[in-house]
C-alpha cells in the first residue's frame, strides 16, 4: 500500500536536500552501528549506500517501487557494496519480514506522514534489539520547503516523540540537522 503522497521527485533533485554524509553523523554517530541494520523506504538510496559504509552487518533496504529497489541494487552492485539487500516488500501493509529484536539501527527517513505512523514505528521497535537505535528524519511544517508533503500531513517533531513513545520507543532525543538537512528535523530513540 503506497502512502500519503509517496510519489519521489527527479533523483538529482532530491539530493539537492541534503548533505547525507554529514547527516549520517548525526544520526548514526562517527564509528557507525555495529551490527545489521534495516531501512523503511530506500528510495534512490540517498542515504542506503552511505549508511552501508557504516554499517558492520548487513542493511535491509525495503521500498514499494520495484525501479527504486533495482536501482538501488544497481547501485551498490556498481560501488563494490556488498552489505545492501535492497528488497521490494509493501512493509505498511506486511511489515519488515525480520525477525523479532535482531537488529542494531533501524532507519525511517520521510514517511511518518504515512496514514498509520504508528504502526510503523512499532515495526521498527519490534525489530530492533533491547539498547538498538531508531533514527528518524521528516520535512519541517514550520517552514517553506521546496519539496515534501502538504503541510496538512506533515507531522512535528512533537507529534513524531508522541508516537514514538506510543509505540514503545525510549530516550527519544532530537538532532540537529540544519547544516547538513535544513528543510527537515531529526529525532533518535531507542527500544
Amino acid at each position: 500500500m503506497k502512502g500519503r503522497e509517496s510519489g519521489m521527485p527527479e533523483e538529482a533533485y532530491w539530493n539537492r536536500f541534503f548533505d547525507v554524509e554529514a547527516a549520517l553523523d548525526v544520526l548514526l554517530g562517527p564509528p557507525g552501528v555495529s551490527g545489521h541494520a534495516l531501512e523503511f523506504g530506500c528510495g534512490y538510496g540517498t542515504f542506503t549506500l552511505p549508511a552501508a559504509r557504516r554499517i558492520s552487518g548487513s542493511l535491509r533496504a525495503l521500498d514499494i517501487e520495484p525501479a527504486l529497489v533495482a536501482e538501488v541494487k544497481r547501485k551498490a552492485g556498481a560501488e563494490g557494496i556488498n552489505n545492501v539487500h535492497a528488497e521490494l516488500r509493501d512493509f505498511v501493509a506486511d511489515g519488515s519480514g525480520v525477525k523479532s529484536a535482531s537488529l542494531a539501527h533501524a532507519m525511517i527517513y520521510n514517511l511518518l506522514h504515512l496514514d498509520h505512523p504508528v504502526a510503523l514505528l512499532r515495526e521498527a521497535h519490534r525489530v530492533l534489539s533491547p539498547g538498538a537505535t531508531l533514527s528518524v528524519i521528516h520535512w519541517r511544517s514550520d517552514i517553506p520547503t521546496p519539496r515534501g508533503p502538504s503541510l496538512a500531513i506533515r507531522p512535528t517533531p512533537e507529534q513524531c516523540r508522541e508516537w514514538m513513545a506510543a509505540a514503545g520507543l525510549q530516550a527519544i532525543e532530537s538532532v540537529d540537522l540544519q547544516m547538513c538537512c535544513p528543510f527537515h528535523f531529526g529525532l533518535l530513540a531507542r527500544r
